[in-house]
């Protein structure tokens, strides 16, 4: 079992960021910057929400709104689903899984550590199975 823990240890606990009054134009610019699919949105230090390519499709795109005229706050996700370092990367699957999100936030005690995308996920799993099965040959064939 992988924790989230060990998992950002090895890839680094950077956090990008907007404030829900930015305008949505400088946060599509951080992504594309920064070649991520999301932000967390934070004001005061305290974790409001998260904004998401899929947020900016569906509410603003779709919706006819100008990225340069509307804030963050108006489109962001504010209920924002997070994950304990402490958990492993089968349940941070399971829970994007179930809730259609591609990345959590890790936290601990009020403080963000940082945050897991979809794409960590599967190349972790693909990861341990690569691992398994070499495992697995290797005992089949009698360690030659």
């Amino acid at each position: 079992m992988i924790s989230i823990k060990h998992f950002l240890e090895t890839k680094g606990g950077e956090i990008w960021s907007v404030t829900s009054g930015s305008a949505v134009i400088n946060a599509l610019q951080t992504m594309a910057e920064k070649n991520i699919g999301a932000l967390l949105v934070i004001d005061e230090g305290k974790l409001v929400g998260i904004i998401s390519e899929r947020d900016y499709a569906r509410k603003v795109a779709l919706a006819g709104k100008m990225s340069k005229d509307t804030p963050v706050r108006e489109i962001m996700t504010e209920r924002v689903l997070y994950v304990r370092p402490d958990e492993s990367i089968e349940d941070c699957m399971a829970l994007m899984t179930e809730k259609h999100f591609r990345h959590l936030p890790v936290i601990d005690k009020g403080a963000i550590l940082g945050i897991i995308s979809i794409g960590d996920v599967v190349r972790l799993v693909i990861s341990k199975q690569k691992f398994i099965i070499a495992q697995l040959e290797n005992y089949i064939s009698g360690g030659r």
